[in-house]
């Protein structure tokens, strides 16, 4: 196999020799041969004056021809032998010219193995009229997509024109411009887009489906199929005012349009952060608008994350720490102060807990560590809530003891303002932090951090902050009196003990009762939902956890319900822990692997990936 790059473990790329700094592409997107083809014109700046080659990730890609889009000419180039994780490195021959810029022009067409593009039959979508198709390019499947420099290091405009069958609607992670009719094909439409900020490769994104969209804010709009567009609206009616916040928080918002797409049920995450257009799963539309405020972690992305950027997946945790901190931020800014801040935040340290204890039994301790190394490793693999929570816990110390929040969100205004545009490591991270922090007392204080520990030491954080927890003591008491009483006297407890809780106290409530040593009786189960009738809720983060709280307590009747559950969604954070649970009890696992085996199809490449993983099924 040939070389990974000496800056990105996962690219083959060599940006410091040539890199590329716009793409554009002409497309055409064909639902029957599930393959997307055409052109992608890379505009290429030689870094060295000496570079002889261009050497960019493909994954699976059919490389037609490549020429200089200047002269016209054949450009010679080679594909390395494929890696079944990181593709193959497709090296072209640059021509021997002292020009400093030139357009390589690569005719070439996907794959079906495309680990980047979903494809959905009419009968997977909601309105079953028309297929559509989907792209998840982070963390490295932007190389199966587009033959590009696949690392964040990289980042570049680009423009598009996408040709699809007409009752088709493509949307992309950029601004959209007017679609225009396709000569000599009545039965096309070329959709034009342009980003103009420029993005690391797996920002690129693209949506074909049967899509109607509903205005709800004077930059945003949300688009979905016909059948959910309006409880979307509804759901998501407080974006503009998210948007404000993160803008009086981080700086002006540069990207121009800021929608939102809720895509079919099997994608794979909570939200994605494509510029312009923030994908996001179903499972948010819970009718009450509980679950909306997990948008603000995406908008808060447009500034961490798109406009300043880890510069490979080992620092992550720049993107996603800051982003949770920040997400916080907001919400508790439009709704509960500085409490419900704070609950978050403790929730979040409850929730990397278990994932680092997940981790260490499965034997992968590596990735509990805040910037983990990633040498030869799918980033697929390491991915968990550490960077998240981790990382923000990191914030979360430092700004208290730094000055608390008046001091703080200063510097990370600065911190954006000053490294917009760019990608970073955590070390041009730190070396800022000390820079912008330079009194004596402070300077002493950030020299009494242990970074080492911090950044490279596995398990949890070094040190707990302190977290308001006030608004979870109800919760506590709560889940202590069912934990503490007997099978034979649960009369005394009242629906009314449950109602009176916010949502997110709901899912505290729950989540506290999961951490406990011993599962919950199955009389205590039928007790809660007989009171509480949890198995009705439609918010999908409560529903998880009371499911979950079934399959430990080994209540046989739940568990076709937990099946139903991971089938008719595909969020990975459901979907893992609920397979999990269900492997471990013996009474389930048989079922829950050939419910897998029955619906794996239907799910994405990567949630399949990892739960094959998860059954210990060898692939």
């Amino acid at each position: 196999m040939a070389a990974l790059s000496d800056s990105d473990p996962c690219s083959y790329s060599k940006p410091d020799e040539c890199s590329v700094t716009h793409i554009d592409l002409n497309l055409l997107v064909n639902f029957d041969a599930r393959e997307v083809s055409g052109t992608a014109h890379l505009k290429v700046e030689k870094r060295q004056e000496n570079a002889a080659t261009l050497v960019l990730d493909s994954g699976d890609l059919k490389i037609v021809g490549i020429k200089d889009l200047a002269t016209g000419e054949k450009m010679e180039f080679s594909i390395g032998e494929k890696s079944p994780v990181f593709g193959s490195r497709l090296e072209i021959q640059l021509p021997s010219s002292s020009e400093k810029h030139l357009t390589v022009s690569i005719t070439y067409a996907t794959s079906p193995q495309c680990t980047c593009l979903q494809w959905l039959e009419p009968q997977q979508t909601a309105g079953k009229r028309h297929p559509y198709l989907f792209s998840q390019c982070e963390a490295i499947h932007a190389r199966s997509f587009v033959p590009c420099q696949d690392t964040p290091a990289v980042k570049f405009t680009y423009t598009a024109k996408v040709s699809a069958p007409k009752g088709i609607t493509v949307l992309m992670s950029a601004v959209r411009l007017q679609p225009v009719a396709c000569e000599g094909d009545n039965s096309q439409l070329i959709h034009q887009f342009e980003q103009r900020v420029p993005i690391p490769s797996y920002l690129l994104a693209i949506v074909a489906g049967d899509l109607e969209s509903r205005v709800i804010g004077p930059r945003s709009n949300v688009w979905s199929e016909r059948e959910l567009v309006d409880m979307a609206a509804n759901e998501f009616a407080e974006t503009e005012k998210m948007l404000q916040t993160a803008e009086d928080l981080l700086g002006d918002y540069v990207w121009g349009q800021y929608d939102l797409l809720i895509l079919p049920p099997s994608f794979p995450f909570g939200g994605m952060e494509n510029p312009c257009l923030t994908f996001v799963t179903p499972t948010l539309l819970a009718g009450d608008r509980s679950l909306a405020d997990v948008v603000a972690h995406e908008i808060a992305h447009s500034w961490t994350g798109n406009l300043v950027t880890n510069s490979t997946f080992q620092d992550f945790w720049l993107n996603e720490g800051h982003t949770v901190f920040v997400e916080r931020k907001i919400i508790s800014r439009l709704h509960g102060g500085e409490p419900l801040r704070t609950l978050l935040a403790s929730e979040g340290w409850k929730a990397l807990q278990e994932t680092i204890n997940q981790l260490y039994k499965a034997n992968e301790p590596q990735y509990t560590r805040l910037i983990p190394d990633l040498r030869g490793v799918d980033p697929d693999e390491a991915f968990s809530i550490v960077p998240y929570e981790k990382g923000c816990a990191l914030l979360f110390y430092l700004e208290d003891l730094l000055g608390g929040p008046d001091i703080f969100e200063p510097f990370l205004r600065a911190y954006v303002n000053h490294f917009k545009f760019k990608s970073i490591s955590a070390t041009e991270w730190k070396d800022f932090l000390f820079g912008y922090f330079k009194r004596e007392t402070d300077q002493e204080k950030l020299r009494g951090v242990d970074w080492q520990k911090w950044f490279y030491a596995e398990g949890m954080p070094p040190i707990h902050p302190q977290y308001d927890t006030s608004l979870a003591l109800p919760c506590e008491q709560l889940s202590t009196r069912w934990l503490t009483a007997s099978d034979a006297d649960l009369t005394m407890f009242l629906s009314s003990d449950f109602e009176q809780f916010s949502s997110l106290q709901k899912r505290i409530f729950i989540s506290l009762l999961l951490e406990a040593k011993s599962p919950l009786t199955v009389p205590k189960l039928k007790q809660m939902e007989s009171l509480y009738h949890l198995s009705k809720i439609k918010n999908s983060e409560i529903r998880f956890r009371w499911l979950r709280l079934c399959v430990k307590g080994q209540w046989e009747e739940a568990i076709p319900s937990a099946l139903e559950f991971v089938t008719e969604q595909g969020r990975m954070k459901f979907v893992r822990p609920l397979y999990r649970d269900l492997y471990e009890w013996e009474a389930s696992r048989q079922r829950a692997i050939n419910n897998f085996l029955e619906h794996e199809r239907e799910m994405h490449n990567t949630t399949a990936k990892l739960v094959a993983k998860d059954l210990h099924l060898s692939r």
